[in-house]
């Protein structure tokens, strides 16, 4: 169904059910996964958040301001980003990481949307590390700038505990209702928690689908990507 994707995942999903920064066995399945949609056809590009590594919370509660600590955010993510390229190497994946904060000579190259086209176009799995490069902005908004820079087809959101969208928390509300397919405008009405608005606002009129769904089985991306009803489907309309 869908040519080229965006897969974005939490920093924490690297870590499984571990203590650890990163689990291997969740590395594994990771890449695994990477391999096989890329194997069947499709274009990847992968935004990670940094949640293992460093948080906001982390920062407050040390007294630090906000915007070298959203610096340090987005160095996380890039060493999530050649971690998991790693792991993609040792199976023979080739992969380009692209950074929006300034390149590491021989681990990262600087971010532009026709470095990232063209390594996609020659087969290559490319991270999209570094946020947007400034301070302020998630992961989120990264994404969907970078989705629509590189005119994917949807952005593949693989949530952790939770397998789509519902009216209220789940976890709370054992009444919440399951939502299969919603507009972007009526996730903003609603104040929905999916990403956050600023990135909700960027995509709203894009012909970008964002997919929302369990990672609990990693082979869920795959499924999407093949177009199957699995999660959450947020389109534009009214």
């Amino acid at each position: 169904m869908y040519k080229r994707v965006l897969l974005k995942f939490s920093g924490e999903a690297l870590k499984g059910n571990s203590n650890a920064i990163v689990d291997s066995n969740m590395m594994k399945g990771l890449a695994s996964m990477i391999a096989q949609m890329k194997n069947e056809g499709t274009q990847v590009c992968i935004v990670i958040g940094a949640g293992n590594i460093w948080r906001g919370k982390i920062a407050s509660d040390n007294g630090l301001d906000r915007v070298p600590a959203d610096y340090m955010g987005m160095l996380g993510t890039v060493i999530n980003a050649v971690t998991m390229s790693s792991v993609l190497k040792n199976i023979n994946v080739p992969s380009l990481v692209t950074s929006a904060v300034p390149a590491i000579e021989g681990v990262t190259v600087t971010y532009s949307p026709e470095v990232a086209d063209k390594a996609m176009n020659e087969g290559k799995v490319v991270f999209l590390a570094g946020g947007t490069g400034k301070p302020y902005f998630t992961t989120d908004t990264a994404a969907t700038m970078r989705a629509i820079e590189l005119n994917c087809d949807a952005i593949l959101i693989g949530k952790n505990g939770v397998d789509g969208i519902y009216d209220d928390n789940p976890a709370t509300n054992p009444n919440a209702k399951f939502i299969s397919e919603i507009t972007f405008n009526e996730i903003i009405k609603r104040n929905l928690q999916v990403m956050d608005i600023s990135a909700i606002e960027l995509v709203k009129d894009k012909d970008i689908d964002v997919r929302v769904f369990s990672m609990e089985d990693p082979t869920n991306f795959i499924r999407v990507a093949k177009g199957e009803s699995l999660g959450t489907t947020c389109k534009k309309g009214e």
